[in-house]
């Protein structure tokens, strides 16, 4: 084994030696105290379902990826749209922070009825409770980005003439990119979680239909199977924001 291939093994053990820990005493404990698989199958147990038939997860994930996708743009596109309207107008602002804190802070499973029957019980549905989720860190970090301007720079600006238009797009608005980048990549993992409990709970296609299906049928190996590629497909979000966050970072700052 080259010199790199061993560096590489040694980040990852250093790395993740915790969750093999944690794993490998699942795995022993299952194992010695002989509990059914209905109960907790092992990790193996697992595994073996997931490698014996992938693509039975590949399509459900690919749509809840898409789904929160769409949930995380549209909650974005309206945090970020209101934050700046609420930035332009001091009356927005204090119509809009409170109304946005209220709704924010009412429980979002108990407003799935009511979004289902107002736009059906499909994939609109669960788009809208991802954006639910996803509006209002954006509207927050981005109305706090938009006022955190450098010292100095915005009388620099009325100095020299500029107008209200050409403060916001040389000034305000880069100002505001980087929180925005923030809530994005603190956002797009739950955006997927919040996309699992809205399909779980509408009976939709993807991985929360998908763990509802097994649960119900008592097959716990597949239910922990979609558990694991649900969280790998949240921290594999998570992992592209951050690259997005820094590629934008590289450009605005």
């Amino acid at each position: 084994m080259s010199s790199a291939a061993l560096a590489s093994v040694s980040h990852m053990v250093r790395r993740y030696w915790a969750v093999a820990l944690v794993v490998a005493g699942w795995q022993i404990w299952v194992s010695a105290a002989g509990l059914s698989s209905i109960v907790l199958p092992g990790p193996l147990a697992v595994l073996k379902d997931f490698a014996g038939d992938p693509l039975s997860y590949a399509e459900p994930a690919g749509r809840t990826f898409a789904v929160a996708l769409a949930g995380l743009l549209l909650g974005f596109a309206l945090g970020g749209g209101l934050a700046v309207l609420s930035w332009s107008s001091r009356i927005l602002n204090g119509l809009l922070t409170p109304l946005g804190l209220i709704f924010t802070s009412i429980p979002v499973v108990t407003l799935i009825p009511i979004i289902a029957r107002m736009l059906g019980y499909d994939v609109r549905t669960v788009i809208a409770i991802v954006a639910l989720i996803c509006f209002f860190p954006a509207f927050v970090y981005v109305g706090a980005g938009l006022r955190a301007l450098p010292p100095g720079s915005d009388d620099l600006f009325r100095v020299f003439g500029g107008s209200r238009r050409q403060r916001f797009l040389r000034l305000v608005l880069p100002s505001s990119i980087p929180n925005l980048m923030l809530a994005f990549r603190l956002t797009a993992p739950e955006a997927v979680l919040a996309a699992v409990v809205a399909e779980f709970l509408m009976g939709t296609d993807g991985l929360g239909y998908m763990f509802r299906k097994a649960a119900g049928e008592f097959d716990t190996e597949r239910a922990l199977a979609t558990s694991l590629i649900a969280t790998i497909t949240s921290v594999a979000c998570f992992g592209l924001a951050l690259a997005a966050e820094r590629r934008v970072l590289r450009r605005w700052t």
